[in-house]
């Protein structure tokens, strides 16, 4: 066996480094303060709504100032005093509770405590089944 040449190494050399940081360690206070004793450039930006759980979308909406300088009074309609006083009066002449009275409409006592009191939106159903219970009209007066 005869050599032809001399045998020579056909390879590039390889170098393994370390990772480059990710940007959460470009961000640690260690590398930040090493940073500034190198004396190079740090760019510091507060980012709008970093760090927090809400939405871009959870801000103010465009109306803002529109509902802002909406002046109506809105509040849900309550018992008429004409209407919670004819409910007294008729469960009173029946000589019935206001628990008693709940229990014949099946509702609750806290129900016709609130229409008594007049702090309930008024309910046509729940209406309906007073004057059947009470034998009166109570719906159309005036």
């Amino acid at each position: 066996m005869s050599r032809i040449g001399q045998i020579s190494q056909d390879w590039e050399p390889v170098v393994v480094r370390k990772k480059l940081p990710n940007a959460a360690a470009k961000k640690d206070e260690k590398a930040v303060n090493a940073a500034r004793r190198a004396g190079t450039d740090i760019d510091i930006v507060k980012k709008h709504n970093a760090g927090t759980n809400k939405a871009s979308s959870s801000g103010t909406s465009l109306n803002t100032k529109r509902l802002d300088d909406d002046t109506e009074n809105l509040a849900h309609e309550r018992v008429p005093s004409d209407l919670k006083k004819c409910i007294m009066q008729a469960r009173t002449d029946k000589k019935l509770t206001q628990a008693q009275l709940a229990q014949i409409i099946s509702e609750k006592p806290q129900i016709i405590q609130e229409y008594e009191s007049g702090k309930a939106i008024p309910n046509q159903q729940i209406i309906a089944k007073l004057e059947r219970a009470l034998g009166t009209k109570l719906r159309g007066k005036k």
